[in-house]
């Protein structure tokens, strides 16, 4: 720490720097600690971003289905895709309305 601070104190000498615009230690570790706290504060209020778009494989994975039953549901109109050459996207928001109206509410029978 001691050869930092002779380091910082040579360079500020051979640099004509006025005392008041010295940076200290103490000053770096105050701006340090106010940016970990501002990245924090900005990650916890970020909203994941979510794709608009998938390919087959992540709408498997995501579903954890196997390409034959993915087949099933776009040939039997369950979910919507749309075919650009020879790559299938679906739209996330389709999943996202077939998995809301395909929810199935377990209530006790009285």
């Amino acid at each position: 720490m001691a050869n930092e601070t002779n380091r910082f104190a040579n360079s500020a000498t051979n640099n004509q720097m006025h005392p008041k615009h010295l940076i200290t230690l103490v000053d770096l570790k105050e701006f340090r600690q106010l940016l970990i706290d501002d990245f924090k504060e900005i990650l916890a209020s970020s909203t994941p971003q979510t794709k608009k778009w998938l390919k087959s494989i992540e709408v498997r994975k995501l579903l954890n289905i196997s390409p034959g039953t993915l087949q099933n549901l776009r040939i039997n109109g369950t979910l919507p895709y749309t075919k650009v050459g020879s790559i299938i996207l679906y739209d996330n928001a389709e999943i996202e309305k077939l998995l809301k109206n395909n929810k199935v509410n377990n209530t006790p029978p009285k």
